[in-house]
This record gives C-alpha cells, sequence and structure tokens, in this order.
C-alpha cells in the first residue's frame, strides 16, 4: 500500500480569492522531451490498436474554470508528447471527455461507464472530494489513475495505480514556510473563517511549520461575517512573525482593505495563495504588500522549451494559460510515457514505468517519487504588481522540488 499524508480541502470559486492549501500550488529515467519515440513494450503485438484514455474533469460546475484550463493544458501536453502524431508507441490515443460537474458520484458513474468500455488509462478531476472517490476504483479495477488540480495530500500513496500531475497542499505550506526563513521560535498567525475550510488551514499550518518549531496561532472569523475590520485588529495585535491567510468567499476583497487600513500588510509578512488570473483584481492596492505562494502562474517555470510549448500549444488552440495548465500538460506526458515506457494494455507495467521517473515539465524538473507517487516539482513564490486587470505576478523565487516535498509516509 502506498502512503498518503494530511487530507486537505481546495476553494470551489474562481471569482473569489482562496488559499490553495490543505481542505477541498534531476536527469532520471529519461527526458519528456523525447516522449513520443520510445518503442512500446507492446509494439509488436497490435501495434496500431487505439489507447483509450478517459479525461473526467469539471468541464462545468463551480470548478469549470479550472477544469478548463486543465483541459486545454492536457490537448497541448499531448500534442507536445507525441510530436504532434497523437500516437504513443505506435498506438493513436483516444481520449473521451467525461463532465463530472465537480460531483463524486457522477465522476465514479461515468469512470465505471468507461472501464466497462475497456478504457485502462484515466485523468482528470479538478475537485478533491472527486479524487478521493476516484483513487479507490482505479486500484479495484486495475486502471492507471492520474488526478489533476485535487490538491488534497490524502490522493498521495493512496495505492498503486494512483497518480497525480499536480502539486499537493503540503507543498503549498512548504513554499509559504520559505517566505519564513527558520520557523523556529517564529510565531505565525493563521487568519481564517471558523469553518471546516479554516480549522483544516489551522491544522495544516501547525502540522508543517509548528513541527519546524514555530508557534501557530488562529484568528477564526465567522463565514457570515462582513465587518473584517475587529478579526484584522487581532491578527494585527498578535504581532506574528507572519500571517497566513486562507479565505473563501465573496468577502475576501472587504478582508484586504480592513488588512490594509489596520497596517497589518506593513506590520510584518502576510503569505496567501496566488489563485488564478482572475483573481488578481481581488486584492486591490493591498496586492503589492502581500506574498504568495505559488503553484504556477505563466512565465513561473523561467525560459525553457517545455514552459514554451505549453503556452504556445494553448494560445494558438485559442486557450488562454493559467493556474493549472501545467497539470493538464503534465498529465499528458505521464500517460505517453507510461505507454512508451510501459506498455499499451499493462497497467502493472504502465506503473512501473512511471515510478521514479525524471522528466522536463512546463514548471522544470519534476519527478514521480516511487515510494508514493508524490510529484516532487518547483514552487515558486511571488508579488503582484499593478492594481485591479492590470495586475500580473511578478516571480520572487523558485523553489526547488527537494526543498518543498512532502514526507514519504511509511507503508501500511
Amino acid at each position: 500500500m502506498r502512503p498518503s499524508v494530511t487530507d486537505t480541502v481546495r476553494s470551489r470559486t474562481v471569482r473569489a480569492l482562496t488559499l490553495i492549501a490543505v481542505g477541498a500550488l534531476v536527469t532520471g529515467c529519461s527526458a519528456a522531451g523525447t516522449a513520443g519515440t520510445a518503442a512500446s513494450a507492446d509494439s509488436g503485438s497490435k501495434a496500431s490498436a487505439p489507447v483509450k484514455v478517459g479525461l473526467v474533469y469539471s468541464r462545468s460546475g463551480p470548478l469549470a474554470a479550472y477544469g478548463k484550463q486543465y483541459e486545454e493544458g492536457f490537448k497541448a501536453g499531448l500534442a507536445y508528447a507525441t510530436h504532434g502524431t497523437n500516437k504513443a508507441g505506435g498506438h493513436p490515443i483516444e481520449v473521451t471527455e467525461q463532465d463530472d460537474v465537480g460531483n463524486p458520484a457522477k465522476a465514479v458513474a461515468a469512470t465505471k461507464t468507461l472501464v466497462g468500455k475497456g478504457y485502462k488509462i484515466v485523468v482528470g478531476t479538478t475537485d478533491s472530494g472527486v479524487a478521493l472517490q476516484m483513487a479507490p476504483l482505479a486500484a479495484q479495477n486495475k486502471v492507471l489513475y492520474v488526478a489533476g488540480p485535487a490538491a488534497t495530500d490524502a490522493v498521495t500513496g493512496v495505492n498503486d495505480y494512483t497518480f497525480r500531475s499536480g502539486r499537493q497542499s503540503y507543498q503549498d505550506i512548504l513554499t509559504a514556510g520559505t517566505l519564513l526563513g527558520d520557523a523556529k521560535g517564529k510565531k505565525v498567525t493563521v487568519l481564517a473563517q471558523n469553518s471546516a475550510f479554516g480549522q483544516a488551514n489551522v491544522a495544516a499550518v501547525q502540522a508543517v511549520l509548528g513541527t519546524k518549531g514555530a508557534k501557530v496561532d488562529s484568528v477564526l472569523a465567522p463565514p457570515s461575517a462582513t465587518d473584517l475590520t475587529p478579526f484584522a485588529r487581532q491578527a494585527r495585535a498578535a504581532e506574528p512573525d507572519l500571517v497566513f491567510v486562507a479565505w473563501a468567499g465573496a468577502t475576501a476583497p472587504a478582508l484586504w482593505t480592513a488588512l490594509d487600513q489596520q497596517g497589518v500588510l506593513d506590520a510584518g509578512k502576510v503569505v496567501t495563495g496566488l489563485a488564478g488570473t482572475a483573481s488578481y483584481p481581488i486584492f486591490g492596492k493591498a496586492g503589492s504588500k502581500i506574498s504568495f505562494l505559488a503553484h504556477y502562474f505563466p512565465g513561473a517555470g523561467g525560459d525553457h522549451p517545455v514552459e514554451k510549448a505549453m503556452l504556445d500549444g494553448i494560445k494558438q488552440a485559442g486557450g488562454t494559460p493559467d493556474l493549472f495548465s501545467p497539470d493538464g500538460f503534465t498529465a499528458a506526458q505521464m500517460i505517453v510515457h507510461a505507454i512508451e515506457a510501459g506498455s499499451a494494455t499493462d497497467t502493472a507495467a504502465m506503473v512501473k514505468a512511471l515510478e521514479g521517473w525524471s522528466f522536463d515539465g512546463p514548471k522544470g524538473k519534476e519527478q514521480i517519487r516511487a515510494e508514493d507517487h508524490a510529484l516532487l516539482q518547483p514552487m515558486f513564490t511571488a508579488r503582484l504588481k499593478g492594481t485591479g486587470t492590470a495586475a500580473r505576478p511578478e516571480l520572487i523565487d523558485s523553489i526547488p522540488m527537494g526543498a518543498v516535498a512532502p514526507p514519504v509516509k511509511a507503508a501500511g
């Protein structure tokens, strides 16, 4: 059994900023740039038979914007990894899209239908709750499952057949920790709503930064609160070295205004997650005073050919690169490699091919950890320049994958 770590919850809205955090941002075996050239293990037998891939994601529903980013990235990644042939190891790749609407029951039903039709590979899932239902289904049916933007830590190591093409929440918190520096003896205040989401973030910061010696406390506001000035004052009065903001909902602009007016943003370091482009205007003038942990934003990966291929591919198809574009792109790289270096029909061989694989992804050097299938990857910190629709992220630092690697849990 593969290991698992802290379960988490992700944001469910694009129009209001949420922390990309706990709840619901080397050379090795081969490089992704060579995907599409290796011989398939079973290329000599039924080499022309198509490989059927089920793409189960949020085409509609509350996370539809994120699903669109994933789907656009996947198509660009498939074109890149197959060198425009849409074939791997001589096998045409046929992709069938299914809309889960962010509903676990719909995702499971769609996947069962695909499996019944002989599909051996399923990718996608924008929502963490959906991913947690899909993972056991993959194990029961012995199909390769590559989760998408779903950030819950529980997906990592859940079983032999489940992988992920995005980051997990533990990596988010570790990235925030780099903005704090040496955590020992530092005071961290988590500002959040008194909800399952907010409480999960408090627990996550305690689990990650608290174990590194930080003193973690919290200021929790009722989810219904509209006057957020008292909570901003509490955060200021705590005199923390770092304020970690985890906020969801339409009151986000009011929160950032209150924090700015009460001097919280000038008194010390304030950190939150950088969501998609649509969230940038929410911060207003406060945006330039906030430090952001970032899974990805266009240009974060630096000037290298894989990111350029992703950006160009999405734009040429009429799409817009955004937060979860790499998750789709990387998923396509993974399935092409699984087919070429493993098999088009044998799931166990696909799993073996992916375990330990190091490759160049759109974010930089990445590796699938063999022990628990965590996707080790660089993360980023950023600041916002400009306001309103003109706001754009500017890179502060790129954090190498080893510095934000989640712990390996012993098999059990």
